[in-house]
């Protein structure tokens, strides 16, 4: 079980191109590959983004695509980490992973990494979709 914390970059992403590498990274979310971590505050920054008017996105897919995403989700009460060098808007991203990832392991896959401290579990949409192809080489 592959557990991930999706930035609301590489959702937007995906939404303005579905045949991208954050369009497969959803897709493969969608399809049940990858479980995707939440909280309410995520889930919050989903709707409120892929509402703006600047992305003229079907607000009637946006639905289904987060009624989809949040069917699949597992909900996470973060945990609270000190760590200063990361942009308050971004923190609640990086504690729902931190807290999962201790346990369980976890990703961030994001498209904005340097946002975010130096780590292996904090990713690319490219990475992540590597680490899956690495992790599922079907056997001969």
């Amino acid at each position: 079980m592959i557990y991930a914390v999706i930035d609301t970059n590489v959702l937007v992403s995906a939404m303005l191109n579905f045949d991208s590498i954050p369009g497969e990274v959803i897709n493969r979310l969608l399809n049940g590959a990858i479980t995707p971590l939440l909280n309410d505050t995520i889930l919050s920054e989903y709707k409120e983004v892929l509402a703006r008017p600047k992305f003229n996105f079907n607000q009637d897919l946006v639905g289904t695509v987060i009624e989809n995403l949040t069917s699949k989700a597992m909900f996470i009460e973060e945990e609270h980490f000190d760590e200063k060098y990361i942009d308050p808007k971004d923190i609640v991203f990086y504690e729902v992973t931190m807290t999962v990832q201790k346990e369980n392991g976890a990703y961030l896959v994001t498209g904005n990494i340097r946002h975010y401290p130096k780590q292996l579990f904090i990713v690319t949409p490219r990475q992540m979709i590597d680490i899956m192809d690495e992790i599922y080489i079907p056997s001969e």
